[in-house]
């Protein structure tokens, strides 16, 4: 398949790009290089530095390559942000989608996979949630992606493009080659990674009153191998079969405490996590699980590597391989 990936020097984005380039794909990758890094691409895969927002960029792209499919992870992807600043999310997240879909509605792109989240389920009242569950936001960032989301539906049901949108919980874990480099380093496992290696001072822990086993926020972890394996069935499919899959949430049904993350870690690594306790951040849900029988329904797919401690244990090998990321030299392409 020849597959245009955007986003694709970052996290979720090069772990994909790696696995499509390893299997004998084709693939081109497009980032505007905001969050990303180059060095995170595998050698002989074609890279474009251009913002998702750009349609002619995008169009001009995709009329010289011609691609099966679109792999869509380019976004902005910080909730508590997005209460502060939400401009920039609309923008990114709504307006990218939209130039993209435009894009490949022009050049006659049939099939994208598009990267959505559990945010757009707010607060739900069902745990485990289903797919069906309402859909309330309760942050911009939430927001800007349900609004792309409907867009992806609905250019489907009018243009006929075949699409699936996955609906993440939270991703976590490396690979060999790629891991997570933030700056700054929002998500849990790397910033408590940082904290027990002494490369912050402390982990802070948002809110320890939450209704929850232990006061502590309650997430769904995936490993991001294990998220990769759905996209690359899901693009079969839709390139096969030409039928959408509509929403799919990609999850392991188990949840893990904030307080068993540092666990985990302190497990794992052998050290100890200083702490600090500060108030709970605008638009943190106490309890996100994902019901993610549909994707083993219209997949076969089943997290094989989602453990919590193998998650923490290859997020820790990458960032002992790689103390600073993509900055070191033999990382660079």
């Amino acid at each position: 398949m020849k597959i245009v990936v955007t986003g694709g020097a970052g996290y979720i984005g090069s772990v994909a790009t790696h696995r499509l380039h390893a299997e004998g794909h084709e693939v081109v990758v497009i980032d505007s290089l905001s969050q990303g890094h180059r060095a995170a691409l595998p050698n002989g895969v074609e890279f474009k530095n251009a913002d998702i927002v750009n349609e002619e960029a995008l169009l001009e792209l995709l009329q010289l390559h011609q691609p099966d499919a679109v792999l869509h992870f380019a976004a902005l992807t910080i909730a508590p942000e997005s209460v502060k600043d939400p401009a920039p999310y609309w923008r990114t997240n709504s307006g990218g989608t939209l130039a993209l879909l435009n894009a490949m509605r022009r050049v006659n792109v049939r099939s994208i996979v598009f990267s959505s989240t559990a945010a757009v389920y707010g607060n739900p009242d069902l745990v485990p949630v289903p797919e069906d569950t309402v859909l309330a936001p309760i942050n911009p960032y939430g927001a800007s992606k349900l609004s792309a989301e409907r867009a992806v539906a609905s250019f489907a049901q009018a243009y006929g493009l075949s699409y699936a949108a996955f609906r993440y919980f939270n991703v976590a874990g490396a690979t060999s080659d790629v891991g997570e480099d933030h700056s700054p380093e929002t998500h849990l496992i790397p910033s408590v990674l940082d904290a027990a290696s002494g490369r912050r001072e402390s982990l802070t822990v948002y809110g320890a009153d939450f209704p929850t086993k232990d006061g502590t926020a309650i997430r769904d972890y995936v490993h991001v191998e294990d998220l990769i394996d759905a996209h690359l069935s899901a693009l079969e499919a839709l390139i096969h079969e030409r039928e959408s899959l509509g929403a799919i949430n990609l999850g392991t049904r188990d949840g893990a405490s904030v307080q068993d993350v540092i666990e985990a870690v302190e497990r794992v690594t052998g050290k100890s996590v200083p702490l600090v306790y500060g108030d709970r951040r605008p638009g943190d849900p106490a309890i996100l699980i994902a019901d993610s029988s549909r994707a083993y329904e219209l997949l076969g797919w089943e997290p094989k590597r989602s453990t919590l401690d193998d998650m923490v244990s290859s997020a820790w090998a990458w960032r002992q391989r790689f103390p600073n990321g993509y900055d070191d030299r033999d990382l660079r392409r």
